[in-house]
């Protein structure tokens, strides 16, 4: 498989290169030079397939020839390792819990794989830099996937004061091979000034670069496998239902997890609609409506994860309809909401359902609750973080003391190690090459 970028300005790359550069040079992104259709088979034998089975299908053809059929069954058996449950909260309704990996946050599932990925490319004479920004739970699972990858360092940019504690606590204070970085401004920042790192010719020649943001595609591309996987145990609780009748509701912020979503449907995935649900960052609803992209300054919500205002992978979901605006509209409905709502819903839910909501996972609920009666079909929602993560957000709706899970506890006393930087390229520049200085004389 070769990958081009969607600004089309420079070469082609395979699957290897792609992952290892991280961006092109144009700034583009890397998008596959087609979309394999599964047969109809693969569907038929879906519903009782495991995860690792499933991860292989889907993802051989974009990883061939670079990774072999066996290193690829050894990648997808190590990366999932830990359940995705499709967990019924009420009739036609469905919570896709994304929380069970060892950060508790879908993008486990991304940042193994491409750890994995970039460890076997990577050559012991030049040392990779990873490069991401992060509004919350990436930097928690780029952190845990790449801890103690030899010949790998880790630098991760992060809004001050826009995280919260415990997702901070996740990435700040494992050391070794991993940086954490607080930037004095908003996420868009963090990730402007990584797009300037990757098209920056003096770094590019210095040091090896590579992102772990969904901009790369090992960690764009395995998203696909648990839209897959959910659709599977949706025919098992629902074996008479059209196989298109179902919805999926996605939590978005940077838009790569809606992206993955689109590209499966695009290999065959019966899947009628998708929601693209946001908190006040509504730039790609408001784009549904009135056909203008307008990017904006991000706002601050309760659901952090999504507070971006100009997401990367949309230009993704862009090319996958081949730029159709309408065509685009047809398969995908914008939805946004208020932090009142997601704080009214939360309780709600806990209180008749009994099912616990973290804030971005009920904007996806939300949006269900809005659009099916419309659509006429089922429904899934991400539930895309643990509601552990976002504590005082929910001690405070729920008036409890809410536990936290085993995998987060044990970061609460840990000491941070963090560097802070002005939102200033030149000061990001001198802490990639005070960092790569010191791991090549190391």
């Amino acid at each position: 498989m070769k990958y081009y970028s969607t600004n089309r300005q420079s070469p082609d790359m395979s699957f290897k290169e792609a992952v290892v550069k991280g961006l092109p040079q144009d700034k583009g992104l890397f998008f596959p030079e087609h979309v394999p259709a599964l047969p109809a088979a693969f569907f038929e034998a879906l519903p009782d397939m495991t995860l690792p089975e499933i991860a292989f299908e889907v993802l051989q053809p974009y990883t061939a020839p670079d990774i072999t059929p066996e290193a690829l069954k050894h990648i997808c058996a190590e990366v999932f390792t830990f359940p995705i449950p499709l967990v019924k909260v009420e009739e036609d309704i469905y919570s896709l819990e994304l929380f069970h990996g060892p950060t508790c946050a879908f993008k486990d599932v991304g940042a193994r794989f491409m750890s994995r990925c970039l460890q076997a490319f990577a050559e012991p004479e030049k040392p990779v830099t990873v490069l991401v920004a992060t509004s919350g739970d990436t930097g928690s699972a780029v952190a845990n996937g790449f801890l103690g990858v030899e010949n790998i360092e880790v630098v991760i940019l992060y809004p001050e004061g826009g995280v919260s504690e415990i997702q901070e606590m996740q990435f700040t204070t494992l050391g070794q091979n991993i940086h954490a970085v607080a930037v004095a401004g908003t996420f868009d920042d963090c990730q402007h000034l990584v797009k300037q790192a990757f098209s920056d010719p003096v770094l590019t020649k210095e040091m090896q670069l590579s992102s772990a943001n969904s901009i790369n595609v090992a960690r764009w591309l395995p998203q696909m496998v648990y839209y897959f996987h959910a659709w599977g145990q949706w025919r098992k609780h629902q074996p008479q239902a059209h196989a298109d009748a179902v919805t999926f509701a996605v939590p978005s912020g940077n838009f790569g997890n809606l992206a993955a979503g689109v590209l499966a449907r695009q290999m065959g995935l019966p899947v009628k609609f998708f929601i693209a649900a946001t908190n006040l960052n509504k730039i790609v609803p408001a784009y549904l409506e009135s056909g203008q992209y307008t990017p904006a300054p991000s706002v601050a919500t309760i659901a952090n994860a999504m507070d971006v205002g100009s997401p990367n992978n949309f230009p993704r979901i862009q090319e996958t309809f081949g730029q159709a605006y309408e065509a685009l509209t047809q398969v995908i409905k914008g939805y946004w909401t208020e932090d009142g709502p997601i704080k009214s819903t939360i309780l709600e839910v806990q209180q008749n359902q009994g099912y616990l909501l973290d804030p971005h996972g009920a904007i996806g609920y939300m949006a269900l609750k809005k659009e099916l009666p419309d659509l006429k079909t089922a429904g899934i929602f991400l539930e895309t973080a643990h509601p552990a993560k976002f504590k005082q957000t929910i001690d405070a709706i729920l008036e409890t003391d809410l536990p936290l899970p085993e995998q987060l506890q044990v970061f609460l006393h840990r000491k941070k190690q963090v560097s802070s930087i002005r939102n200033e390229f030149s000061e990001l520049a001198s802490l990639l090459q005070e960092q790569h200085r010191l791991h090549t004389a190391s």
